[in-house]
């Protein structure tokens, strides 16, 4: 008896584990089958870069000896130097990371499931299904980046029961913040889990503070002493570089932005989300409201502050996971696949089917669209690191838009034109006359971009230009490819000795 009743506790997490393990293999067989086993997106690289010195060098630094904040996710970072430093191959280490957490947040969102709606274990363990063979969820898990890390700390502050893991809930709250900046949002709901649960009280509340505070203190002084500044560079680059995205109405970017979680399964469970958001207000189920309100906050954050769709809108992607688990098990509330009336059956089992044949058509397309960014990132960013290895002097000064895999691959100091790990140009970051400048005092000897990112600085280049990547994989305007320039002063007025002062 007591073995069957442990079997039957572990078996979801076993099957869970199996399913994720599967979705991730299909996303890098495709991706393999498409010539190239990588990453999605160069921001991966970069993350490699910072594990790799961390764990070769003991330094927190893009460019060996010279320690910076360009990391979003120094806890991502840290994870990822663990495989440097047992010598595991990083793509052994990095995917099975994602295989990991991807199975984490199903079982993490089938437990949450369970809490808000008990005895709901058909539903429970659909929504841990649906989440493993969610299309943005399985490419964030092979992406190589912090996405799953963080979504599956919030899951479980969600999910931590109060008062009893106070203390454990505010330190995994700190832990997102590590993560993520963003983390930082989850603190207000923490707080709205100790009161709704009715046992608040002055000690249990304590814990939770104390529990945060001792990740997130130390946190801000390590940014600090890095950089000058609390917070990690990309949080102030990213948002000086899309800040013209802001001047869009407000309405226009809370669609937009909402919208990217939505595109897949989600827009079947969309109709259930709000149902059960007015059950949950009318009857007072604070627990769902609160993750509702999560999200919805979360997405709001984005749209004021930073209101970019690329890459499948892969910052909003921690929402997925709330989101799946209260839409199935409100799902589960309003459908009625057994029921005498024809009507109801027919469309209770029809609006089942519909999210499962959703879901796994997504997959599908999605393997399909991480191929392709594979393939992208390879025949570019990677292949043009390579190619700088290769035939520039090692002592050249390389500035560039995209860091990642030129920091990993040519072993070259690098000038970071996005400011993450030059933070100088943060203030002038989209006004090509000063970054121009900037290269001539830097004494900048190559750049490496896409044209049509710097056209001024690059009009007159042509000349200078000695490398294109040729890829037919760019899904730019007009096919375009990464280019590598031999830099050519553009301020007369600056002297020779000027351009060589560091």
């Amino acid at each position: 008896m007591t073995w069957a009743r442990s079997w039957s506790r572990a078996w979801p997490a076993i099957g869970l584990v199996g399913l994720a393990s599967v979705s991730v293999l299909g996303y890098l067989g495709a991706s393999a089958a498409g010539g190239f086993v990588g990453f999605p997106l160069d921001d991966s690289w970069i993350h490699q870069t910072y594990a790799r010195n961390l764990a070769y060098r003991g330094e927190f630094a893009f460019v060996a000896g010279q320690p910076s904040a360009g990391s979003t996710s120094p806890l991502w970072t840290f994870i990822l130097a663990i495989g440097y430093w047992l010598r595991i191959d990083y793509r052994v280490w990095t995917f099975g990371l994602g295989i990991a957490l991807l199975a984490l947040n199903a079982w993490l969102v089938y437990r949450l499931v369970l809490r808000l709606w008990p005895g709901a274990g058909g539903a429970a363990m659909a929504a841990g299904v649906l989440v493993t063979v969610e299309w943005h969820l399985v490419w964030a898990a092979a992406s190589g980046m912090e996405t799953l890390l963080f979504s599956a700390g919030t899951l479980l502050v969600l999910v931590l029961d109060w008062p009893r893991y106070a203390g454990l809930a505010g330190l995994i709250a700190g832990l997102t913040v590590l993560a993520r900046p963003d983390g930082l949002i989850l603190l207000p709901f923490l707080a709205a889990r100790a009161w709704s649960s009715g046992r608040l009280s002055l000690a249990s509340a304590a814990r939770a503070c104390l529990g945060f505070a001792l990740l997130f203190v130390p946190y801000l002084l390590f940014n600090f002493r890095l950089s000058g500044s609390i917070w990690p560079n990309t949080f102030y680059a990213k948002q000086a570089e899309y800040a013209v995205l802001r001047q869009a109405p407000l309405l226009s970017r809370l669609g937009t932005v909402g919208a990217l979680p939505f595109v897949g399964v989600l827009v079947l469970l969309a109709p259930a989300i709000v149902v059960t958001a007015w059950r949950a207000a009318r009857r007072r189920q604070w627990e769902i409201l609160i993750g509702l309100s999560w999200a919805l906050t979360f997405i709001v954050a984005y749209a004021l502050r930073l209101p970019v769709t690329y890459q499948y809108g892969r910052y909003l992607m921690p929402v997925i996971p709330v989101l799946a688990a209260i839409g199935m098990g409100g799902l589960a509330e309003l459908i009625r696949p057994q029921s005498l009336k024809l009507g109801l059956r027919v469309v209770s089992r029809a609006w089942l089917l519909s999210v499962g044949l959703i879901a796994v058509a997504f997959w599908v397309l999605g393997a399909v669209r991480y191929t392709r960014d594979v393939q992208f990132i390879e025949t570019e960013m990677v292949a043009t690191a390579r190619w700088v290895n290769a035939n520039t002097p090692p002592t050249a000064l390389i500035a560039t838009h995209d860091i990642g895999a030129l920091g990993y691959f040519s072993g070259r100091r690098i000038l970071d034109m996005a400011g993450l790990v030059s933070p100088e140009v943060i203030p002038f970051i989209r006004d090509e006359a000063r970054l121009g400048a900037w290269l001539d005092i830097s004494g900048a000897e190559y750049l490496v971009t896409f044209p049509s990112w710097y056209p001024e600085l690059v009009s007159s280049l042509a000349a200078e230009r000695v490398y294109v990547t040729g890829s037919p994989y760019s899904e730019a305007p007009g096919a375009e490819n990464m280019a590598v320039y031999r830099w050519r002063p553009t301020t007369g007025a600056i002297s020779r000795s000027a351009r060589r002062t560091p």
